[in-house]
């Protein structure tokens, strides 16, 4: 059960660092794609992006796990407060931003599952 457990969090992991990769690649279609009411623009995309690979090392090689997932969690939430439920009122992209709030709900499950998970085992020892 142990290998299934380290195969899924390294399976969970792996996205977190294309996404983070994909800030730095598609930088400024991120710029392009920012509100205003987004603080630092083009730094706030290059510091989530920092955040999202220093996040998925951080579980891939089961270092802090229960922080950086924790922290995570609250930055999916900042994305689904800030940029997919606004979106919804967007009458060109709600569909879009629909499928992007459930995937970032989701993974933001995903996410507090394993810390959980960790809290579980260092309890149990």
């Amino acid at each position: 059960m142990k290998n299934l457990s380290t195969i899924g969090r390294i399976l969970f992991a792996i996205p977190f660092a294309i996404f983070g990769l994909n800030h730095f690649l598609f930088l400024s279609f991120y710029i392009g794609n920012v509100t205003s009411f987004i603080p630092l623009g083009p730094y706030t995309i290059i510091l989530t992006g920092i955040f999202l690979i220093m996040a998925s090392l951080s579980i891939v090689f089961n270092k802090y796990v229960k922080v950086s997932t924790i922290l995570l969690a609250i930055l999916l939430l900042i994305f689904i407060l800030t940029i997919h439920i606004p979106g919804l009122f967007d009458p060109d992209k709600w569909q879009f931003a629909l499928i992007e709030l459930l995937k970032d709900t989701s993974l933001m499950g995903g996410s507090l599952m394993i810390a959980g998970m960790v809290f579980e085992s260092e309890k149990g020892n």
